[in-house]
């Protein structure tokens, strides 16, 4: 079902590499899979523009030339925000994805690892680069690398709202941003786990990890990567469900800036006060047997300071009132 807009169109012209999402209501989130996509519920989105696709190496690039900026993954963590953590940790360095040849029971430790080294320029750490990688999405970027990037643009990162509204394409009752099947007459439409996760994938070598963006088709609107390749950022601060339809009339108001950054730290984790943000749209990473989250619906918590293999961002441009 195609979802319902009022036609308004945008009073400005449009920024280059960027598509235009019309003002809508659109029913955001579900009730049939994790539970905290759930409940469904109406949200009304104010018009935007949105990056056609995940920010690149390339342009990530352009912004470092431009301002010199260091990422979080390039400077050592500060101790004081990670009461009893081993000293020897507290090094610059990030999250990466090592397939395992087996693994013994759900400890995600057998396939993450904490590499030294390892950061946007230097994905896999070590002597890795960039070579052949320009128009990959930029991976190992925190929030705050994303937010600084997103200021510099004069843009800002979406709402969860605004991203899964533009991440279903015009679509609405489908479970995929492309219908309801995962790969229609066996086609993958992203770029998904392919095979058994994490021990065995049926991609051809060297297309294991991340894609150059528009590798798979666009989704209704012409937005690329929306679903899988990596995980995107949002503003929005995580909560564990979305509010009940009970709490609001018809919908929540536009351009929502959802949750409290004290209500968003990991109650696993109760002396880290770190806040968590919702990151959506899945990743290469997401299989069938693993993690269901390539779908539009789907969210997961990450926290501000936490930068990963798998992890990158885009933009948008709102029009002022």
């Amino acid at each position: 079902m195609a979802l319902a807009f009022d036609g308004t169109a945008s009073e400005e012209a449009g920024p280059a590499g960027m598509v235009w999402i019309p003002r809508q209501t659109f029913m955001m989130g579900s009730d049939h899979h994790y539970p905290e996509e759930a409940p469904a519920h109406p949200v009304k989105v104010n018009g935007f523009w949105i990056d056609e696709a995940p920010v690149t190496n390339r342009r990530f690039m352009e912004f470092v030339k431009a301002t010199e900026y260091v990422t979080v993954a390039e400077k050592a963590p500060d101790p004081k925000d990670y009461p009893g953590a081993i000293p020897k940790m507290l090094r610059a360095g990030s999250l990466v994805f090592f397939q395992p040849k087996s693994v013994d029971g759900p400890d995600i430790q057998q396939w993450w690892t904490f590499k030294f080294g390892a950061n946007w320029r230097r994905p896999l750490g070590g002597l890795s680069d960039l070579r052949g990688k320009l128009d990959h999405p930029v991976v190992h970027v925190a929030w705050h690398d994303a937010k600084a990037y997103a200021d510099w643009a004069g843009l800002d990162l979406p709402t969860e709202a605004e991203w899964e509204l533009a991440a279903r394409g015009g679509l609405e009752d489908t479970e995929f941003a492309w219908g309801d099947q995962l790969q229609p007459a066996g086609r993958p439409m992203a770029n998904t786990w392919q095979g058994t996760f994490p021990t065995h994938t049926t991609k051809p070598k060297g297309q294991e990890r991340t894609t150059p963006v528009r590798s798979f088709p666009p989704n209704g609107y012409g937005l690329y990567d929306m679903i899988g390749n990596v995980w995107e950022w949002t503003s929005d601060y995580w909560s564990s469900r979305h509010p009940e339809p009970a709490e609001h009339s018809c919908c929540i108001p536009a351009n929502p800036r959802g949750g409290r950054a004290d209500a968003s730290y990991d109650p696993r984790q109760p002396d880290i006060r770190i806040p968590r943000r919702v990151l959506k749209g899945g990743s290469h990473l997401c299989a069938p047997n693993y993690c269901r989250r390539y779908r539009p619906a789907a969210r997961h918590a990450e926290p501000e300071d936490t930068s990963t293999s798998h992890v990158g961002f885009r933009c948008i441009k709102r029009i002022s009132a």
